[in-house]
C-alpha cells in the first residue's frame, strides 16, 4: 500500500508539545504512539499508524539532541543547530525543569548523591512516576544545586538567571536547594501530611529572615546557611522541650504576667473604665493594652 505525503523543507524545528510531555514523563515511543492513537490523532491528520510512529520517533530524537542544551539553558538561545522561536525555548526549559510534587516530597532534605539516586527505583514504584522521569528530575535538582552552590547573592535570583526559569519555579528550586544544603529531616512520620508546597513556603520564610544572606547579601556563599549564633541559641532552647519541669517554669514565667494583666484590664472594663483611664497603666507582660482588649470578651 503506497502512501502519499506532502513534504516541505524549512529551518524552523517543529516540536509537538504533547509528544514532548510524553518524552519528559518517560514514555517509550510505543506507549506515546498508543496514547496519541487513542486521542484520535490519526483521524485528525488522516495519517497511518506507521506515519504516526515515524513522527513520534523523529520528535524523540530531536528532544534527545536538545537535552544537552537544556542542561545549560542559556546555550539554547545561542546555538545554531535548532531554529527554535524564543517562546518555544521558554516552554522547553520550563517543562524540562518542572517536577512532580509527589517525587520531590520523597527526596526532599536528602543528600543529592549517588546513594540517593540508587534508591530511585523504590521511589518510582511508590509514587507512580516513571524511573526515567525520576532520574531526570533528580539530575535537575543536583545540577541546580552544584551551579548555585558557590555563587554569591540571592539564591532565587541566581537560579532564575542561570536556568531561565519562571519566578515560581525558581523559588521552588530554591526550597529544594535549601533543604538539601541544611539536611532537614522531612521524612518523619508526623510530617507525612505536609506537601512540598508547605515546605517550600517554610523555606522561603527561613531564607528571607533566618539565613546569613538575609543579614548580608554579599556573603561568600549562597544565602541558605543559617546564622551560627542563631543555631546555637536554638540548641540551648532545646532543653525546654526535653525537661518538663523547665518547660512548666517557662510557661509560668511568660503566662503569669499576662494573666494578671488580663484580670486588671477586665476588672477596669467591668467597672465602667474606658481605655483612656488606663493610659498610665503599664502591663507587666509584653503585650499592649490594645492587644489585651482583643483577648477579652466584650
Amino acid at each position: 500500500m503506497s502512501v502519499e505525503l506532502d513534504v516541505f523543507v524549512g529551518n524552523t524545528t517543529i516540536m509537538d508539545e504533547e509528544v514532548y510531555q510524553f518524552w519528559l514523563d518517560g514514555y517509550t515511543v510505543n506507549d506515546a504512539v498508543k496514547v496519541r492513537m487513542e486521542g484520535g490523532v490519526l483521524e485528525e491528520c488522516e495519517a497511518s499508524a506507521e506515519v504516526l510512529r515515524s513522527d513520534t520517533m523523529d520528535q524523540y530524537r530531536t528532544f534527545q539532541m536538545c537535552e544537552r542544551l537544556l542542561h545549560s539553558p542559556a546555550k539554547l538561545a545561542n546555538q545554531l543547530l535548532f531554529q527554535i522561536p524564543p517562546h518555544r525555548q521558554a516552554m522547553l526549559i520550563e517543562r524540562y525543569y518542572t517536577f512532580d510534587g509527589v517525587f520531590v516530597r520523597e527526596v526532599l532534605g536528602k543528600k543529592l548523591s549517588k546513594g540517593t539516586k540508587k534508591d530511585l527505583d523504590d521511589v518510582s514504584a511508590k509514587t507512580g512516576v516513571t524511573l526515567k522521569s525520576c532520574r531526570r528530575q533528580f539530575d535537575n535538582f543536583k545540577r541546580v544545586f552544584k551551579v548555585v552552590e558557590e555563587l554569591k547573592g540571592p539564591l532565587v535570583e541566581n537560579i532564575r538567571q542561570h536556568f531561565l526559569l519562571s519566578d515560581k519555579l525558581a523559588r521552588d528550586y530554591a526550597a529544594i536547594v535549601f533543604f538539601a544544603n541544611n539536611r532537614f529531616e522531612t521524612g518523619k512520620k508526623k510530617l507525612h501530611y505536609l506537601t512540598f508546597q508547605d515546605f517550600a513556603f517554610c523555606a522561603g520564610q527561613l531564607i528571607s529572615n533566618w539565613t546569613v544572606g538575609a543579614l548580608d547579601n554579599m556573603v561568600e556563599d549562597m544565602d541558605v546557611d543559617l546564622e551560627k549564633e542563631f543555631l546555637q541559641d536554638l540548641k540551648e532552647l532545646k532543653i525546654l522541650i526535653t525537661d518538663k519541669d523547665l518547660l512548666d517554669q517557662h510557661k509560668r514565667h511568660e503566662c503569669g504576667p499576662l494573666v494578671i494583666d488580663c484580670l486588671i484590664f477586665w476588672c477596669a472594663r467591668l467597672s465602667g473604665g474606658r481605655p483612656k483611664h488606663l493610659m498610665r497603666w503599664k502591663p507587666t507582660s509584653r503585650i499592649s493594652p490594645e492587644a489585651l482588649s482583643t483577648l477579652l470578651p466584650n
